[in-house]
């Protein structure tokens, strides 16, 4: 079973800045699409950033312009620098690793993003 450990997760005031982490395994990570993912209570989940093997990047307009994904094959390490927070942002954040070929997904447990006005 592939794991991803997730981390960084916390209560930041708006206008605040959070990283996150997920890590995964060494073995399929540098091939693989990363991304980022949110649900907000009440809410579906929604893609927030996603990233390619070759550092091909996509982001929720919503998001655009304050948060950035990035990888690190070295550490086999995504991270999602969140910028600019806003209330709008508390959810949690759940990262995803899908494997191109063969295609399959998986996920991470989440972590909760709370932005205080």
């Amino acid at each position: 079973q592939v794991q991803l450990v997730e981390s960084g997760g916390g209560l930041v005031q708006a206008g605040g800045s959070l990283r996150l982490s997920c890590v995964a395994p060494r073995s399929i990570f540098s091939i693989s699409d990363m991304g980022w993912y949110r649900q907000a209570p009440g809410k579906q989940r929604e893609l927030v950033a996603v990233i390619s093997p070759g550092t091909t990047t996509n982001y929720a307009d919503s998001v655009k312009g304050r948060f950035t994904i990035s990888r690190d094959n070295a550490k086999n390490t995504v991270y999602l620098q969140m910028s600019s927070l806003k209330p709008e942002d508390t959810a949690v954040y759940f990262c995803k690793l899908n494997l191109l070929f063969p295609r399959r997904e998986y996920w991470g447990q989440g972590t909760q993003v709370t932005v205080s006005s």
